[in-house]
């Protein structure tokens, strides 16, 4: 069974640019971006589209965020609270 890999280290195996990227998938330079840097988690279609550009099955791929998405705004856990 073939490991996953990152976007990012499909790229570098490739030899492939995000500009290469962006070209191939016909996606905006920020998704593309975004997608490669793990800061967007792509849709179906667009996974499809990525992993077609670089010759991949999309299950072969790593998809996601690469940190964990944190909420800094909202009131807190008191919200809604009276004091």
């Amino acid at each position: 069974m073939k490991r996953t890999s990152s976007i990012a280290e499909t790229l570098a195996e490739r030899r492939m640019s995000l500009v290469d990227l962006e070209d191939a998938t016909g996606l905006d330079r920020k998704v593309v971006e975004a997608i490669v840097h793990g800061r967007y988690t792509p849709s179906p279609e667009q996974r499809r589209r990525v992993a077609a550009a670089l010759g991949v099955d999309p299950q072969h791929l790593a998809w996601g965020h690469a940190s964990e998405v944190q909420h800094i705004h909202g009131h807190g856990p008191q919200f809604g609270r009276s004091p």
